[in-house]
């Protein structure tokens, strides 16, 4: 019985010192945490840059170009939804 009460006390003290061991590797891995998220911003703002370095102004018949098919897109969703709810109040 001796032998038994001995074993939870063992473990007792390994759980003591693993989560003592534990604390401290939380703390870098909050740091690494804060660093990756700091690299991820700076490399998003750089992409950023490379994007705005690349693109230029369109000119006017790439504009209009844009427009109109901008408009038929608008234009075909409304058709869409309007025979979704055309269809809805005819049904129901």
């Amino acid at each position: 019985m001796d032998e038994q009460s001995e074993i939870p006390q063992q473990l007792e003290e390994e759980v003591k010192q693993d989560s003592q061991s534990f604390i401290p590797k939380t703390s870098s891995v909050a740091a690494e945490a804060k660093q990756s998220k700091l690299a991820k911003i700076k490399e998003f703002i750089s992409e950023c840059r490379r994007v705005l370095r690349i693109t230029k102004k369109p000119n006017r018949e790439e504009f209009k170009t844009i427009v109109k098919i901008s408009g038929i897109g608008i234009i075909i969703i409304g058709v869409i939804g309007f025979l979704v709810h055309f269809l809805k109040e005819i049904l129901f």
